[in-house]
């Protein structure tokens, strides 16, 4: 209507010349002021995660005049502005934002905050959440299960008042990179992907024109979490004295730079700040330093949607506020930082010892990390599956050996067990080897000749010993290359010995009967006699031996052997014929 009005009363100054023209002025300031108000949110988020940090403005307002309002109930706030501040978002902040302006309200503005965190993680690499003013921090993205191709960052300046992307170049899982000179009061970063469909936590870095901060986690407080403040002085970490302030009341003077609040409530909101007591390595004299730090604000959010963790003989990980189409992740502590461990299941069996958490995932968010659990791997599972392996090992090695050893006797015996008989003929007792099947010779021994059948017969060869032929006669080996009777044997006669004859061999090269050997007779023995060998060079009887005479001994007869180089006479044998 009034954009109406004020389109025709320009018309009807243009028709009525210029002199008009300060009555057109006047209507469009009167239509400015009468435009109605409106919320907009900063910086430009498409979803807005617990613990981020948001502010409501209300445009078209031209004054400090405004009134919020909160699912239609008036806001308590001590200085009126055009900004309504949400320093960490946390769920009961859903809901419908108005601003009023001289009497006039604007739309509601609808407000989602979701009970989760952002998929990607960005953190502070070097550096604090205070710095000094013209300096720079680092900053790291990472994003766990790919890549960062196509991400951009993006920086909101409250003072500027507007919004601008940093220009990377981002490709990998993680990045670090540095920020500009920081020459603000307040500076807030985050990355998001192409589509700004999946993005990464916030990260708010102040400035302060002091030499001492009041440092806290780079992150909101959580309900139920604890909250740790460290005073700390640029240039120095010589400080012996620090008073902590709420709201300028004391809450704790301590030895040392550090305070910790164990479990945070609502109560633990408001405005802090440290006194400290310092000096500098530098300083030899003189009384230490004692300066306050600017004033920060700790705002509160409750926590989002957290994972649990069970343990028992494995550990398994649940949701019960996410829903059936959550994926869970599982993470070990490293140190002081959790990394991931790349499985993705419910349950899950550590190989080791150690701290392991989990959280619900899904493609833009995830749950809060679970509660962590000290596991300690059982060894004896390694045990139980070595032994496993070992014992199918062995019975896979026995079934292959069952079915070759099958397959070889398919074709017929290679080896038969020879059976032992003993055969009777008189004195003459002997064993004989029963041939398998097949054999044509019965009982006959043949002896493996060295070169192939056929070839000219030597000396010192075998032969076969043909049992038809043989009639218990034994032979004597002489020695190599003796001559005539003396290098050779002759044949021991078995016919009418009844009992068998035993010699002794003499040593080599003793002179005399004392070089040879006389036999031992067996005590009660009657029958048999033994005989002693000459030591080899000796003269005479002395370097042979002489048949002891068996009394009574009709049959058989006996040979001596004659050593090597002896006489003729002394070498041959002496025979004595037993009577018929």
């Amino acid at each position: 209507m009034y954009a109406s009005m004020l389109l025709f009363h320009s018309r009807e100054l243009a028709m009525s010349g210029g002199k008009h023209l300060l009555l057109l002025a006047v209507f469009m300031v009167l239509a400015r002021c009468q435009q109605k108000p409106a919320v907009s949110v900063s910086p430009i988020l498409k979803d807005i995660f617990c613990g981020d940090f948001i502010y409501l403005n209300c445009n078209n307002a031209s004054s400090s005049e405004v009134k919020w309002y909160f699912n239609d109930n008036e806001l308590t706030q001590t200085n009126p502005d055009l900004t309504w501040t949400i320093a960490a978002a946390s769920s009961f902040h859903s809901g419908n934002y108005q601003c009023e302006h001289k009497g006039q309200k604007s739309d509601k503005l609808t407000i989602k905050v979701l009970e989760y965190v952002p998929r990607a993680t960005l953190t502070i690499m070097a550096g604090f959440p205070v710095m000094p003013h013209g300096t720079a921090v680092n900053l790291q993205l990472e994003n766990e299960d790919g890549d960062l191709k196509g991400w951009r960052c993006w920086v909101y300046r409250r003072a500027e008042k507007r919004q601008n992307r940093i220009m990377l170049r981002l490709v990998s899982k993680s990045i670090v990179f540095q920020t500009k000179p920081l020459s603000v009061p307040e500076t807030i970063f985050w990355c998001t992907d192409k589509a700004e469909d999946i993005r990464s936590n916030q990260v708010i870095i102040k400035t302060s024109e002091q030499d001492i901060f009041l440092e806290m986690d780079p992150l909101p407080a959580m309900i139920g979490q604890s909250l740790t403040m460290r005073c700390i002085v640029w240039g120095t970490d010589r400080i012996s004295k620090t008073v902590f302030y709420k709201d300028n009341t004391v809450i704790t003077n301590t030895i040392g730079s550090m305070h910790v609040i164990t479990n945070v409530t609502e109560s633990s909101k408001g405005e802090y700040k440290c006194n400290a007591t310092y000096t500098h390595v530098a300083r030899t004299a003189g009384p230490p330093y004692c300066k306050v730090s600017d004033t920060q604000k700790v705002s509160v959010h409750v926590p989002p949607v957290t994972a649990v963790l069970h343990e028992s003989n494995y550990l398994s990980c649940s949701c019960p506020k996410c829903g059936s189409d959550a994926s869970f992740h599982w993470y070990q502590k490293d140190t002081q930082s959790w990394v991931a461990m790349g499985h993705h299941s419910a349950h899950f069996t550590p190989s080791k010892s150690g701290t392991y958490a989990c959280r619900a995932v899904w493609n833009s968010k995830m749950s809060l990390l679970s509660n962590s659990s000290m596991y300690k791997a059982n060894n004896s599972n390694v045990i139980v599956g070595l032994v496993s392996f070992i014992l199918v090992f062995l019975l896979a090695c026995l079934v292959v050996c069952y079915l070759y050893y099958k397959r070889r006797r398919t074709t017929g015996p290679l080896y038969e067990d020879v059976g032992l008989r003993l055969k009777d003929r008189g004195d003459d007792k002997y064993e004989t080897l029963q041939t398998g099947h097949g054999a044509q010779r019965d009982a006959e021994y043949d002896t493996i000749h060295s070169e192939a059948t056929g070839r000219e017969k030597k000396g010192g060869e075998y032969e076969a010993l043909k049992k038809d032929e043989m009639k218990e006669v034994y032979h004597t080996l002489g020695k190599e290359g003796a001559a005539g009777g003396e290098g050779g044997y002759e044949a021991l006669k078995k016919e009418g010995m009844k009992e068998g004859v035993y010699h002794t061999l003499g040593t080599e090269g003793a002179a005399g009967g004392g070089g040879g050997y006389e036999a031992l007779k067996k005590e009660g023995m009657k029958e048999g006699v033994y005989h002693t060998l000459g030591t080899e060079g000796a003269a005479g009887g002395e370097g042979g031996y002489k048949a002891l005479k068996k009394e009574g001994m009709k049959e058989g007869v006996y040979h001596t052997l004659g050593t090597e180089g002896a006489g003729e006479k002394e070498a041959k044998a002496e025979e004595k014929k037993t009577e018929p």
